[in-house]
């Protein structure tokens, strides 16, 4: 058990992660003084990393899985070990700026309803751009649709200081995620069956049905490189979006919105599928079909862990869900920036 000096701890999952160390530690660890200890927690790399972290920094406490259990896996048997009132989680792909920091804990302290919060996240490659996975905050639409406030399908903005508030968000990107520990675990943690991919969304909607809120504090700015575990649009990414969108429904969705909006997106989903397979994507239909049967053959687990999940459920917080279909707003009316779509979150205090 690893038991933290300070309140937070900055948990790193890496697996052979050696060049992304080299890269982000040094500021990371710069900025310690701040009020954090870093962690970084061995995926059961195949390299070098863990002898190079302890050779190089010293300051920075080190575990390690046996075993590759994936990125939400591995997040799930690291946090056992981690003993702090804060957790941020980090990818190890992520760099860090000046003052990141104290903007996060700030909000986390004087708000105590909130459980979870991510900083604004730009593209490494292209700086001045938001980055595909959380950008300025996370939401979800009626339908169940994942977007972001500065990322809506394929358009990404660049960052004009256009969100550089604090909101409530629906979820917190996972790749920098600062999570209340004793609430983190008190709901149950990462889901370990996601593997990948929407396992912070599955989190923050468990923390929003308990009652509590999930912001994003924009004066804390990081980088993210992104596509370095799982690349944007390939087959793997494909399937667990498709596959964890859907496990998201039915482990956290009311029984009142769920009879009707499950078989919708079957529906949906198929309509996309046939799409693909139309324009000659004949595997990326194939995948798909392959995450829906992953889902029809796990339906008792998925219902298991949803009766597990009603018990948690006090005082649903749904601000963060988008009351139309962002899929309609994009390709049908065309409005593809967060501004045109004339709705405004919740302020955080």
């Amino acid at each position: 058990m690893i038991v933290c000096q300070k309140d937070t701890a900055v948990v790193i999952l890496s697996y052979n992660g050696t060049k992304w160390h080299e890269l982000f530690l040094p500021q990371i660890i710069a900025e310690a003084h701040s009020g954090y200890d870093v962690v970084v927690a061995d995926n059961a790399s195949t390299d070098d990393t863990l002898q190079y972290v302890r050779s190089n920094f010293p300051s920075v406490k080190t575990l390690r899985i046996d075993i590759n259990y994936g990125f939400a896996n591995g997040y799930y048997e690291a946090l056992k070990q981690v003993q702090a009132k804060y957790y941020i989680l980090l990818s190890a792909d992520f760099e860090v700026t000046e003052g990141w920091f104290p903007p996060l804990h700030n909000a986390m302290e004087q708000d105590g309803l909130l459980a979870a919060c991510q900083p604004k996240i730009r593209y490494w490659r292209d700086r001045e751009c938001f980055e595909y996975a959380g950008a300025g905050g996370g939401f979800m639409d009626k339908y169940g649709y994942l977007f972001c406030r500065g990322r809506i399908f394929f358009d990404i903005e660049k960052d004009q200081g256009q969100y550089n508030d604090n909101i409530e968000v629906f979820w917190a990107s996972g790749g920098c995620i600062m999570v209340h520990a004793e609430l983190y675990h008190k709901v149950g943690g990462l889901d370990k069956d996601f593997y990948a991919h929407m396992e912070e969304v599955d989190l923050c909607w468990r923390l929003k049905n308990a009652g509590y809120k999930i912001g994003y504090i924009g004066k804390s700015l990081v980088y993210h490189v992104g596509g370095s575990v799982i690349s944007y649009g390939s087959p793997q990414k494909l399937y667990y979006n498709f596959r964890n969108n859907l496990v998201l429904l039915l482990k956290n969705e009311k029984s009142s919105r769920l009879i009707w909006l499950f078989p919708l997106r079957l529906v949906l989903d198929g309509i996309a599928g046939m799409r693909l397979l139309l324009t000659g994507n004949f595997k990326q239909t194939i995948t798909i079909f392959k995450a829906h049967f992953h889902v029809y053959r796990n339906m008792g687990k998925w219902l298991k862990m949803r009766r597990e999940n009603k018990k948690m459920i006090a005082n649903r917080n749904e601000n963060g869900i988008y009351p139309r279909s962002i899929v309609g707003d994009y390709f049908l009316r065309r409005r593809k920036k967060f501004t045109d779509l004339n709705w405004k979150p919740q302020t955080l205090p």
